[in-house]
């Protein structure tokens, strides 16, 4: 069985804040999610509708299927056995989400690739994001060959889209940027009309509450997609955001679509209160670092077992 980047994630690691990033990507591999990211940022699905959008990505899609879990209908989640490159010579790549769009009556075919990241630090990431966009574009061209074009018939080569949706923005930096081939003529009145549109990184830049100030809510993004991203990412309980899915996007709350947003918001409640706890300990071995005495610190509203633990792990750590 080819093992996919989530199901790699899963194994990797019992920390829950991979766990959280975990479910991010599968809400965002649910079909009513990916129909609105290719029409507010794929230019073409811009004047298409959600629903004929929905059309476009289907049973016939490279990677996707009939859902097949319970309570799952065509709105269902993509569910992939081909999130792999696999070249010879040159590694394999595993992607978050990647699928097929058709555009029927353009005759167009669209393989799309969507990555959720978490930091676009390059101090933290050891490289510039921008250069990674740049080799997964690069590797859905070349994977094409042998599977969408053979031998020299260039022609034939498929459009392709990768979106990286980067959660890490600060509060004024709610953004959507593109990567992209520029033709010009450098020297003489020589004009070409072909296409160079092949590829295209797309950054959509949202918010995180985190980066927040403390009691100040982010001000709601005026562009449609950053929006509702940050709402499906938000630390809001599940019935707040699946009513605002509804209302505010149009979404049809299907089962898989609920179970994901509860599974996303358990964990970050739990995220939240084992950083409430942490912090608590901290202060408490911070207390006794400086001499303050165990009366003094439980008379401010820690507990016995709060100054045990602390006590054990900073002993522990002399």
């Amino acid at each position: 069985m080819i093992e996919t980047n989530l199901a790699q994630t899963v194994k990797a690691t019992n920390d829950s804040g991979s766990e959280y990033d975990t479910n991010v990507k599968y809400l965002l591999s649910d079909k009513q999610i990916l129909s609105r990211i290719l029409k507010y940022a794929v230019d073409e699905f811009q004047e298409m509708d959600i629903e004929d959008i929905l059309g476009c990505i289907g049973d016939d899609i490279e990677i996707g299927a009939r859902p097949v879990d319970a309570g799952l209908s065509n709105l269902g989640r993509v569910r992939g056995t081909a999130t792999e490159d696999n070249i010879p010579g040159e590694g394999i790549i595993y992607y978050d989400i990647r699928f097929t769009a058709y555009l029927k009556e353009k005759e167009m075919k669209i393989l799309i690739n969507i990555e959720a990241q978490k930091s676009t630090d390059s101090g933290k990431l050891g490289y510039h994001l921008e250069n990674r966009i740049v080799f997964y574009l690069a590797r859905m061209i070349s994977a094409q060959k042998q599977t969408e074009f053979f031998h020299s018939d260039f022609d034939n080569l498929k459009k392709v889209r990768s979106i990286w949706i980067c959660m890490d923005s600060e509060e004024t930096e709610d953004s959507i940027e593109e990567i992209c081939f520029d033709r010009k003529t450098v020297y003489g009145n020589k004009r070409n009309s072909y296409h160079t549109d092949l590829m295209k990184g797309i950054i959509v830049n949202i918010r995180g509450e985190a980066d927040s100030s403390p009691g100040k809510a982010i001000k709601k993004s005026q562009n449609v997609l950053i929006a509702m991203l940050e709402e499906l990412v938000s630390r809001k309980d599940a019935s707040e955001k699946k009513r605002i899915l509804e209302d505010e996007y149009g979404m049809t709350m299907t089962a898989e679509l609920e179970r994901r947003i509860q599974i996303m918001c358990n964990w970050s409640e739990s995220i939240e209160e084992r950083s409430i706890r942490r912090e608590r300990l901290n202060a408490i071995e911070r207390m006794i670092k400086i001499n303050i005495t165990k009366e003094q610190i439980l008379s401010m509203g820690y507990t016995e077992a709060e100054y045990k633990k602390a006590e054990s792990a900073l002993y522990a750590n002399a």
